[in-house]
């Protein structure tokens, strides 16, 4: 007989076992070994047995137990000094109170992109004080938006690489004090558990999970009734949603959960699992995400006191709405606002960060579908839906406009754009242009912050066991948290027998790991224990170990490997010098190339040639890459460069020594140096496109290079032994890598970045727009552009001449410019007349360029036109040119390009030319 409703009671615990219970419910824990071993301690058989989770050890454990333990003084002592040290990591100062106490900022705040990345400098920003000059300082909280968390395995509400970052940006947040409150849904199946058919097709199994067996409580009002947040919908449906709450450390992780008794079955399922469903179901969860998250985020504040968010982050567009809803909110208030200066508000204190870097990888919804869910019934109050389908259109030159864009929309939504890697953000640029027409793609206002990895979480114990040994336990959880190069000095002592004897134990543990997995995989594709007896000799702690691991989309190229699979066995056999190769990777249950490329790497993985030098591992998650990025000796990373937003996992990898043999994309485009691993050779100039054949010959090349990469480069160094059967050289990239790489991979250093980058400048700017309570500043601000864009078409250049042009131009010499310019009746402080000048190539594009604004040098004549003038100086040499442009200017703006308009000169033979060579 089938139950009609299932649920989970939970254990009492005896009174002097109470502290069990917070610490379990607080997910500290998961990246805090000696809070993990006291749990195992409880009873080591069922803490394997139930996964490792803590709430699920006290579900299961037997009260006799209990009831002994609640008399074992030893253990006593342990659990409290577990909760006291819990205690104080909750309340005391970290980095971000002791960074800011002084007023001065934090130290070393991250690395100075000035140079490298033209986005992120700030030289046309806002005035960075309040409306009488005071400093305004840090924000008091931060909201963080996300469709999915990688906090633990045993809350698996992520599928990859998004969901993972996420989850390391809130703990590395709670390590620094950093006041963020994390916002998502809580699915009740998750992401899907993945398993092999005999003839290795990808098969999906969606497990229930119930939140009462999650450590996760239900947000209440005051009177114990559930705090619920709701969505108005087409046809007079109504979309409820309970909030959950998960305390990351510090942080609380808010999740929205449609499965309630109040909605209808439909909108139950709205949170049914993550990344399923059609196009509605998705913009329902998207809806719900942005809406129903500012709703949960306000009644959480206002139930448990936590400081309003001055700062909304949306990572990725998934969360985008919330824009909308903060409209709503201004629009309905006491102050009245008009949906544009709610709109200026509400830009000011939002941060938008992409992470895609192709097109493809945008949700994008149907206009009239987006239009149905803002409108009549399900309309919100003061946001017309026009205004909200204009947010998300692709109105750009080559845009589909029966289309509705959430990056599109985040990105008009926030005043502060990121990208996750430095080439990522020259992509980003790149890829949005259209946003910003008649800008070049460097001068798009998208930065980039370079993503980073907890290593608390990531690194292996025993790394940790070694480092403290060098540098002292308090230093080496200093070094892990805060991502600073100085609190790493002392690690390259470390000698080379440790570190060889390091990786051999490693390498074992992911030996022992894989067999046993292997064997589980084997037995659900139908193989009984008799057939198995040759898993026992799979892998080998000796044998050099690569690793690849990750979501299989076709960019990435999982069988890249396979190219050449006679060359494959070549090194996996290798009578002296072999390899061992373990692959993990799930395909999104919609994709079915992707699962035929799984199939075929598990087909080769099947040959009883090869099957002891090469496995496949179902089922890639958390629990698995624990033992997976310590145990491999060099990480592979092959995609269609540069389609790789960052590719955090060979981050993981070399905080545990682990080398990089990696396609110069993402992260290792910027961090690579020769001496921290490999470097693939790309085929630049080939198409990237998988549908294009020319891409088939591209990885025909970059296979080749690959071989001979490990071959005679890769495998040779590891297998390069001395007398004492040490491979010197090897050992000393490993020993560099620690020391150099480790402090930058970190999301320490990540969190700080975005503190001081966005965050900072976010906040000040949403108080200079709200600043008492009255939105003045908002509301000059969208005055200001209506004006502007109204007079704007008519604005131009008319007139170039230079004074005083010498025959033979020489470095150091200068131009003296006049430019007539018509404004349309704009007053000459709303505009900045520039200079743009630079390196020229053939087709007289400027490159490298630089702008100095010129100066209006007396009133308007009779027509309206202002005379602007000033120098040009000639600071480079060889072929050289400018050009002059007209940008909207104002106090409160965060660049010149934030209004997307620019007035050129006319192409016409009337005017110099401009070029010099």
């Amino acid at each position: 007989m089938k139950a009609i409703r299932r649920f989970t009671v939970r254990t009492v615990l005896p009174e002097p076992l109470q502290a069990l219970g917070e610490l379990a419910l607080n997910l500290r824990w998961s990246w805090h070994p000696e809070t993990r071993e006291l749990f195992r301690e409880v009873d080591p058989e069922v803490w394997e047995s139930a996964g490792r989770d803590p709430v699920r050890l006290l579900g299961a454990v037997s009260p006799q137990r209990l009831a002994a333990l609640a008399a074992d003084r030893r253990f006593l002592r342990r659990l409290d000094d577990a909760a006291d040290d819990l205690h104080d990591y909750l309340e005391g100062p970290r980095w971000y109170q002791s960074a800011y106490d002084s007023g001065t900022g934090p130290d070393d705040a991250g690395p100075d992109r000035s140079g490298s990345d033209r986005a992120g400098s700030d030289r046309s920003g806002p005035d960075r004080s309040g409306p009488e000059g005071e400093s305004t300082g840090r924000p008091a909280a931060v909201a963080y938006f996300s469709p999915e968390f990688g906090i633990t395995a045993t809350l698996p509400q992520y599928s990859g690489g998004l969901g993972i970052l996420a989850g390391d940006h809130l703990k590395a947040a709670s390590d620094l004090g950093a006041p963020i409150i994390g916002v998502g849904l809580l699915y009740r199946h998750g992401y899907f558990r993945q398993s092999l058919s005999r003839d290795g097709w990808q098969q999906e199994r969606y497990p229930l999970l119930d939140p009462h067996e999650l450590a996760v409580t239900q947000v209440r009002e005051p009177d114990g009734s559930p705090s619920v947040v709701a969505l108005s919908l087409p046809g007079g449906r109504r979309l409820h949603a309970r909030i959950w709450k998960a305390q990351v450390g510090r942080v609380p992780l808010l999740m929205l959960d449609s499965d309630t008794e109040e909605n209808a079955p439909n909108e139950r399922d709205v949170t049914d699992r993550l990344y399923g469903g059609g196009s509605e179901h998705r913009l329902l969860q998207e809806m719900l995400l942005g809406i129903g998250g500012v709703r949960a985020v306000r009644s959480y504040c206002r139930l448990s006191g936590h400081p309003e968010p001055e700062v909304f982050h949306t990572n990725e567009g998934h969360a985008g709405f919330l824009g909308v809803e903060r409209i709503r909110e201004l629009v309905a208030g006491s102050d009245g606002l008009d949906f544009d200066s709610a709109l200026e508000t509400v830009r000011a204190g939002t941060v938008f960060t992409t992470h895609t870097p192709v097109p493809a990888g945008i949700d994008r919804f149907e206009r009239e579908l987006v239009r149905r869910h803002f409108s009549g019934e399900a309309a919100l109050d003061g946001v017309p839906a026009e205004r909200v389908l204009a947010l998300g259109g692709e109105s750009w030159t080559g845009g589909d406009p029966a289309l509705f864009n959430m990056a599109a929309m985040g990105l008009r939504l926030a005043q502060r754009a990121n990208g996750v890697s430095l080439l990522h953000g020259q992509v980003s640029r790149g890829m949005f242009n259209g946003l910003w027409p008649g800008f070049d793609a460097e001068e798009v206002p998208i930065t980039s912050i370079t993503n980073g990895v907890h290593a608390p979480t990531w690194i292996d114990p025993e790394v940790v066991r070694l480092g403290a040994r060098l540098i002292g336990a308090e230093r080496a959880e200093d070094a892990m948290v805060i991502g600073e190069a100085r609190r790493w000095s002392g690690l390259e002592r470390v000698t080379d027998q440790d570190i060889w004897e390091l990786r051999r134990r490693l390498r074992a543990q992911l030996v022992d790991d894989a067999r046993e997995r292997v064997r589980a995989s084997w037995r659900q594709r139908g193989a009984s224990d008799a057939e198995l007896g040759w898993v026992a000799d799979i892998l080998d702690p000796d044998v050099l170990t690569i690793g690849f691991a990750r979501r299989v989309p076709s960019y990435k190229r999982l069988t890249l490997m396979l190219r050449d699979p006679e060359r494959l066995r070549g090194l996996l056999l290798h009578p002296t010098r072999p390899i061992q190769i373990v692959v993990a990777g799930k395909a999104h249950p919609a994709d079915d190339g992707g699962k035929r490329l799984i199939q075929e790497m598990v087909r080769f993985a099947d040959d009883p040639a090869v099957r002891h030098r090469i496995i496949f591992l179902p089922d890639y998650d958390m629990d698995m890459a624990a033992t997976l990025y310590p145990g491999c000796d060099v990480w592979l990373n092959n995609p269609l460069r540069p389609l790789e937003a960052c590719g955090t996992s060979g981050m993981k990898a070399a905080l545990n020594g682990a080398l990089n043999l990696s396609v110069l994309d993402g992260w290792w485009d910027e961090w690579f140096d020769g001496s921290n691993g490999w470097a693939i050779p790309t085929a630049e100039g080939i198409s990237t496109d998988p549908d294009d054949p020319e891409a088939d010959r591209r990885d025909e090349v970059e296979a080749a290079a690959l071989y001979e990469l490990i071959e005679q480069q890769v495998a040779q160094r590891f297998y390069d032994r001395g007398a004492d059967d040490l491979p010197r050289r090897w050992i000393e990239m490993v020993r560099h890598t620690l020391v150099t790489l480790g402090p930058k991979v970190l999301a320490g250093r990540m969190v700080r970045e975005y503190v001081e980058r966005l965050y900072t400048p976010a906040a000040e700017a949403h108080r200079t727009l709200a600043y008492g309570g009255a939105h003045a500043g908002a509301k000059e601000l969208a005055a200001w552009k209506r004006r502007v864009r109204a007079a704007w078409p008519q604005v131009r250049v008319e007139h170039v001449e230079v004074c005083d042009t010498p025959d033979s131009p020489e470095l150091g010499s200068t131009l003296g410019l006049r430019v007539l310019v018509s404004l349309d009746g704009l007053d000459p402080a709303a505009v900045d007349v520039q200079v743009v000048s630079g390196r020229v190539d053939d087709a007289d594009r400027i490159s490298d360029a630089s702008a100095v604004s010129l100066k209006p040098a007396d009133r308007a004549d009779l027509d309206g036109r202002w005379r602007y003038e000033g120098p040009l100086e000639l600071g480079r040499t060889g072929p050289f040119g400018y050009t002059v442009r007209i940008l909207p200017a104002h106090r409160l703006l965060a660049s010149g390009a934030e209004l997307g308009l620019i007035a050129v000169p006319p192409e016409t033979t009337g005017m110099d030319s401009g070029l010099l060579r």
